[in-house]
């Protein structure tokens, strides 16, 4: 693992991230852990949190237009399923759903328009409270998904390697009852809801089939982050993250965060 945590990574261009270790414990690998990257999809774990603590069988109305994170601009709207990952939630306009049901969209499909209805019932700043129980210092979620004006304004979502390690790893302590960031029951249920998260062709492509993993990626033009914890069979949990902002095609950075994937796998008996 130090080699392609280490050398190795020194040949890809722009910014790679690592972190590896076990929840609650200091890391075992790190490399440019408080880099800073756009969130792109990761950041809808920290909303997934924020809406465990509310009502979770609230019933939300299915909108595609939204109130801007920059003051005084003019609702957004999305543009349509075309341009999302979950014609399921699109199939519902105009009616209403439960906030349980918004918020397993979010992660399995990784849906936009789940996204924004979640963070239009729990409000930017659950989120960032989310961020802060975890220990989280630099990361933010500033506006919702194809937000122009606040994007124009400069209101971004970021995140690090190392914020988003505290975060995954406070849902595995929290599912014994060693993290506050969640009661255990809530905090076990995030967890099998990031497990059926569909997308595997990162962290999740460097394990063994049917390793379970409880992961949420996220791609955007230059930028794929993976960020999970692995239940191994045969040993104790670990939390693996890693982040790229790089010009590399997307199925390279997906191969190279596959790799790193692997490595902290075959020493998962031997992490500290």
């Amino acid at each position: 693992m130090a080699a392609v945590i280490g050398s190795d990574l020194e040949k890809v261009p722009g910014i790679v991230s690592a972190v590896v270790g076990r929840p609650g414990a200091s890391p075992a690998y790190v490399r440019l852990p408080d880099a800073v990257h756009y969130a792109a999809s990761t950041m809808k774990v920290a909303a997934l949190v924020a809406a465990y603590r509310l009502d979770l069988d609230k019933p939300v109305p299915v909108r595609a237009t939204f109130a801007s994170a920059q003051p005084g601009a003019p609702e957004f709207e999305l543009a349509g399923p075309a341009d999302d990952n979950d014609d399921a939630v699109w199939d519902r306009l105009g009616e209403s759903v439960p906030l349980r049901w918004l918020a397993r969209r979010m992660i399995v499909r990784s849906s936009n328009l789940a996204t924004n209805l979640v963070l239009g019932e729990v409000g930017l700043p659950a989120v960032a409270e989310v961020w802060r129980a975890a220990g989280a210092t630099a990361s933010i979620v500033g506006r919702g998904i194809d937000d122009a004006a606040a994007r124009t304004a400069g209101i971004t979502n970021q995140v690090t390697a190392r914020d988003l390690a505290a975060l995954m790893s406070a849902l595995a302590l929290g599912a014994s009852g060693g993290h506050p960031i969640a009661g255990p029951a809530a905090c076990a249920e995030m967890l099998d809801v990031l497990c059926a998260q569909e997308y595997r062709e990162d962290l999740s492509a460097g394990l063994p089939a049917g390793t379970r993993i409880a992961t949420k990626n996220g791609c955007v033009t230059g930028v794929r982050h993976g960020a999970g914890v692995v239940f191994p069979g045969d040993a104790p949990p670990y939390t693996v993250v890693v982040c790229t902002t790089t010009p590399l095609p997307d199925e390279d950075a997906c191969r190279l965060i596959a790799q790193i994937s692997a490595e902290a796998w075959a020493e998962r008996a031997t992490l500290p």
